[in-house]
Formats: C-alpha cells, sequence, structure tokens
C-alpha cells in the first residue's frame, strides 16, 4: 500500500483538504478529497448555497496558430468554428469508429489560441491523440496541465460569492475571461458540471490555497468528488468511465447534440452512421421505484447495464443511468435492477432527473 501510495499526485490544495479535514482516497492517479463533513451535506450546499471543489487533476491542452480552429474542428466533435473568442464548447473526442475517447470543454481564449479541458484519467491519452494528428495544420499543441490548479464554485450563491474578490464582473455562462480575485490573476470559465450554475476558476497552483481559503470564508462550502458525483447524476451529467467509454459511440450516449457530422470531425462517419441507422442500445435516466441503491455494473435484468448510479439527496430515492436496449428506452417504461442480488422495480425517466421546478 505504500508503494502505491506514493505513486499519487497531489494538488497544491493537498494540505488545505488534510486541515479542513477531508477523506482522502485515489482517483485517477491522484491524492483527492472524497468528502469532509458529509456527501449528503456537501450535496445540499451546493443546491441551496455555494459549494468548492478542487479539480485541479483536471488536464489542460492549449492549441495555437493559424490553423488552430481547423484543427480542432478536425479532432471535436462539435462546431467549433462557432466558437466566438471569449466563448466555451462541449463535444466529444472520437476514435474512427466512432467509440468515444473524452469528452472535453473548450475555451478560445484569442482568434488563434484554444484551451481544451480534459477528464484526468484520460489526460494522457488525450495530449497523446492531440498530438498525433497535427500533421498537415500549422499548429502547436502543448499539454499545460501542470501550469493550472483549477477551483470549481458552483451553487445558486457561487457568482455572488467569486463576485466580492473579482476586479471586474464575471463571465456569464458559457464564456470566459481573464479577471483578478483577490489581486490574483485568474481564467474565470462560465461552466461547470453540477447543474448549478458557477465559475471555474483556473489559476497558477501557488494561487490556489489562497483562493480557495478566502471564497471558503466567505461563504462557499468545501466539497468533494463524492457530492460532485451525486449532483451530476442528478442532472444527467456523463462520467467518463461509467457513462462514456471507447467501446460506445456518442449517439448511444445521448450526445448526438455535441456531433456535427458535416464538419468532418475524426470518427464522424461512423457517428452518422448511427444516428441515421439508430442506436442498438441508449443511455437512460431512471429512478428506482421502491427501496434500494443502484451501483454501475447492476444488470438490467430484461437487458443492459447500470453506468450510474447513487441515492439522490435532493429526491430522496435511488436514481441512475443504464444502457438499454433503444426499444426499451422511452420514458415510462419499467425495468428490473439487480441490486446486489436483490431485484429492485424502477422506471426509465426524462433527463434531467432533477428540475428547478421540482
Amino acid at each position: 500500500m505504500e508503494a502505491a501510495s506514493e505513486t499519487l499526485r497531489r494538488t497544491s490544495l493537498f494540505d488545505t483538504h488534510v486541515a479542513a479535514g477531508g477523506k482522502l482516497v485515489p482517483f485517477a492517479g491522484w491524492e483527492m478529497p472524497v468528502q469532509y463533513a458529509g456527501i449528503r451535506e456537501e450535496h445540499l450546499a451546493v443546491r441551496s448555497g455555494a459549494g468548492i471543489f478542487d479539480v485541479s487533476h483536471m488536464g489542460e491542452i492549449e492549441t495555437t496558430g493559424p490553423d488552430a480552429a481547423a484543427y480542432l474542428q478536425h479532432l471535436l466533435s462539435n462546431d467549433v468554428e462557432k466558437i466566438a473568442v471569449g466563448g466555451a464548447q462541449y463535444s466529444v473526442l472520437c476514435r474512427e469508429d466512432g467509440g468515444v475517447l473524452d469528452d472535453l470543454f473548450t475555451y478560445r481564449l484569442e482568434p488563434d489560441r484554444y484551451l481544451t479541458v480534459t477528464n484526468a484519467a484520460n489526460h494522457a491519452k488525450d495530449f497523446a491523440w492531440f498530438a498525433a494528428h497535427t500533421e498537415g495544420f500549422d499548429v502547436t499543441v502543448t499539454d499545460v496541465a501542470d501550469n493550472f490548479a483549477m477551483i470549481a464554485v458552483q451553487g445558486p450563491q457561487a457568482r455572488e460569492i467569486v463576485q466580492r474578490i473579482a476586479d471586474q464582473p464575471l463571465p456569464e455562462r458559457f464564456t470566459v475571461a481573464w479577471r483578478h480575485l483577490s489581486g490574483r490573476g485568474v481564467l474565470v470559465c462560465g461552466t461547470g458540471y453540477t447543474g448549478e450554475d458557477g465559475v471555474e476558476i483556473l489559476c497558477a497552483p501557488d494561487d490556489a490555497p489562497a483562493l480557495w481559503e478566502e471564497l471558503v470564508r466567505r461563504g462557499a462550502t468545501p466539497a468533494g468528488l463524492a457530492a460532485r458525483d451525486t449532483l451530476r447524476l442528478e442532472v444527467c451529467y456523463h462520467l467518463y468511465g461509467n457513462d462514456l467509454m471507447e467501446s460506445r459511440g456518442p449517439i448511444e450516449a445521448g450526445l448526438g447534440w455535441a456531433c456535427k457530422e458535416d464538419t468532418g470531425f475524426i470518427g464522424s462517419d461512423a457517428v452518422r452512421a448511427v444516428r441515421e441507422a439508430g442506436p442498438s442500445e441508449r443511455l437512460v435516466a431512471f429512478t428506482l421505484t421502491g427501496g434500494g441503491i443502484p451501483r454501475q455494473g447492476n444488470a438490467v435484468v430484461d437487458g443492459g447495464e447500470v453506468t450510474s448510479g447513487t441515492m439522490s439527496p435532493s429526491l430522496g430515492v435511488g436514481i441512475g443511468m443504464a444502457y438499454v436496449p433503444a426499444e426499451r428506452a422511452a420514458v415510462g417504461t419499467p425495468l428490473t435492477i439487480d441490486v446486489r442480488g436483490k431485484e429492485r422495480e424502477a422506471v426509465v425517466a426524462a433527463k434531467p432527473l432533477l428540475r428547478k421546478d421540482q
């Protein structure tokens, strides 16, 4: 165990998490806080106020040069040409056969300068893919993950808390801008993965502890990876390695809206073929109609498998997502989930599972 723990990387906020009583666990090669006071408490703090997350384990790739837009259009599934300077866009990275390598956010910082944020477990793979496909494009692709720490502040009060230490108005949702927070230069992104409003802050690693402490002092509740997972699942946001994988494509995963096949991205022909023929399976959201807590890997008795599952702190029921045969994917379709050897009744539900009017 000691040898294994020595290989784990730590973010610049590691000592801050230890001091706050965070429970640290291995995650994607990093030692990260899974929770502090408790998952439910942290989850509800984000839904009602503001939570603060260390997401410095995420990776960053910078693409610069005259052909930056054309190059990213070749790699990413969405229409990169539509990203204005200061804009943000969600997309997937596909293999030639349409299998999903990762899901990504890309920010256009300057006309010929983009920053793409990768998932931690996929960063090395993603960068290698980026680097392997530069031929024919006048671009420079740089791994800049070590240049940044990343802090997410999420919840209905998140923007207000961050704004108090900002030198200018914060960028709106799905936009990005350089700002000073408590005098420190940072990149503020109007994005997040909780279903709440808020921002993600990219800063120098050495600046992260002081920014974190200041934001906590002003009312943000420290939250760990476990609450981040329950929050994203309530609004049916995908988690790579659970709901997305190389063996399945974006249409099956319900991400056709982020795929613009006419741009000719790598894998676009395969994605188009599935879209036109209709997928054989679909990723659905479900709720348990009785007791139990579904988990990744649970079998759907009539065909399929749970990819993500939890007890929803907001809804008070077991929820999840699962790949099921396309003919059983309609909202209202009954399902039976094998939860630790006990059959639990469920129903396919509309996405997102948690709605603001609930």
